[in-house]
């Protein structure tokens, strides 16, 4: 079956052309014409759209607001961006707002024929090992969380103490943080580790199915209601009951919540009689819930309840010193389950990817490196296949970084840094940055100009026509490569 491609322009003759193009690689396309159309189209549900290419600058509703609307509801649909504004801040801006990919305009057909199979390939992988991971039965404890900074310390040592008592456990934590996790490694070093733990996110329930899913319901309490179904907290009995983004549960449904804490049973939807159950409940939220008490939105009596021991799981942001050892475990765990060779990471893509914020926090870094392992042709992943972070990164690139010897005063020093971009962000020139790889290698080999050559893989009779070229003849090290080498 052909996959279905959005394309949202509010030029029709730019729809027109693009809509040609992917129809001609076999897509099968729809359109809008604005920016709110698009997203009541992606958000409807009513036709499924594998992929979105999307206009940045629309009138009334720019692509910008279109991804701050769609994306935390459709965190894996792959946006394309397309626009004729490509400075670094727009797209440093339509990165960081969850962009999946970049493309100037005009683009070419293989251009978007490209963009949008990679989107595609990435988007399917991911899809997999997610529901690999749904599939996922074993048990966790603590010696599974990665990471050994003092802000991450600090929670496993919370957690662990929560674990050794039955009382209701908060976690708080931005989006991706991996607040499952931690709700898994509790239950995991817990008495009731063999039991079962269910998970519900409560954001992604349909509210007129929310009570019926956590409660049950008896055989035709309502329409549709064919069997008897026993709910998450029936199912949890003896074990844990994981509420994620509790923060978006109904007021009515939170009223029976609230029962079912204080009195350890539920009331089926249609039932005759309560259910009594035994439960470990472990809440989280990545929102503030007394805000969301001051604003009418939950109950302050409920938040008591739940927020007896209460345990925040800080950002990737907060915690950068646990960012290698995470990519190194994502290599190899994606890698092997790729059934791929795993490939380091260089120290510059490395830098580059403990340099940015992660907004999406692990899950994000997850996906950045998963996308990496599958698309990579490399012997090294390095910082050209994190293309989406590095277009985010504010300032220019990591730069070559290279330890040098000490040099006379009298001498032109050598850099230690090559800096890719100027100091408005545009890329500098290649004649400017190969003069400075050039002296960086005869700082760094002393003039050894076989050295230089071969480390820099070019032939020396090259390397002295470069050295004339770029007029570094007076070079110190070049006159003692001349002799030396």
């Amino acid at each position: 079956m052909a996959k279905v491609v959005l394309i949202v322009d509010d030029e029709p003759l730019q729809r027109k052309l693009l809509m040609a193009a992917l129809s001609s690689f076999g897509y099968e396309v729809v359109s809008a014409a604005s920016g709110r159309d698009a997203a009541d189209l992606i958000l409807g549900g009513q036709s499924k759209i594998d992929v979105v290419l999307l206009d940045l600058m629309m009138p009334q509703m720019s692509g910008l607001d279109v991804l701050a609307e769609v994306r935390p509801k459709k965190a894996n649909l792959p946006i394309i961006v397309l626009t004729a504004e490509s400075s670094v801040e727009t797209v440093v801006a339509v990165m960081r707002a969850g962009a999946t990919d970049f493309i100037p305009k005009p683009a070419s057909p293989d251009r978007l024929k490209a963009a949008v199979e990679n989107a595609l390939r990435t988007n399917t992988a991911t899809g997999e090992i997610t529901r690999g991971k749904r599939r996922w039965a074993g048990r966790m404890n603590f010696a599974d969380l990665i990471g050994e900074s003092p802000a991450m310390m600090r929670a496993v040592e919370l957690a662990k103490k929560g674990a050794a008592s039955n009382i209701p456990i908060l976690i708080e934590g931005e989006s991706g943080v991996g607040k499952e996790m931690f709700a898994r490694a509790i239950q995991g070093s817990s008495d009731r580790a063999d039991k079962p733990f269910i998970t519900v996110n409560c954001g992604a329930i349909p509210e007129n199915l929310v009570e019926s899913i956590l409660f049950g319901h008896e055989k035709g309490a309502f329409t549709g209601a064919t069997d008897r179904h026993d709910g998450k907290f029936v199912e949890a009995n003896g074990g844990t009951l994981f509420l994620d983004e509790i923060g978006e549960l109904p007021l009515d449904i939170q009223v029976k919540l609230l029962r079912a804490i204080q009195e350890g049973e539920v009331d089926p939807v249609g039932g005759r009689k309560p259910v009594k159950v035994d439960i470990r409940l472990i809440s989280a939220t990545n929102k503030t819930l007394i805000e969301r008490v001051k604003e009418g939105n939950f109950r302050e009596d409920l938040l008591y309840r739940l927020n007896v021991f209460p345990i925040r799981i800080p950002p990737l942001r907060e915690r950068r010193e646990d960012i290698p050892r995470l990519v190194r475990h994502l290599v190899e765990t994606l890698s092997k389950g790729e059934g791929k060779s795993v490939r380091p990471v260089t120290q510059r893509a490395m830098e580059l990817l403990t340099q940015y914020d992660w907004p999406g926090n692990v899950r994000q870094l997850e996906n950045a490196i998963f996308r990496a392992v599958i698309l990579a042709d490399g012997d090294e992943l390095d910082v050209n296949d994190f293309p989406q972070v590095l277009s985010a990164v504010s300032g220019p690139p990591p730069a070559v970084t290279a330890e040098t010897s000490a040099v006379n005063d009298h001498r032109p020093s050598a850099p230690t840094t090559i800096a890719l971009t100027d100091d408005k962000g545009h890329l500098r020139m290649l004649s400017d940055i190969e003069s400075d790889i050039i002296r960086l290698a005869l700082e760094k080999y002393n003039g050894h100009m076989s050295e230089v050559a071969r480390r820099l893989g070019i032939g020396r009779s090259t390397l002295y026509r470069k050295v004339a070229e770029l007029g570094l003849e007076g070079f110190p090290h070049a006159i003692n490569g001349g002799k030396a080498g």
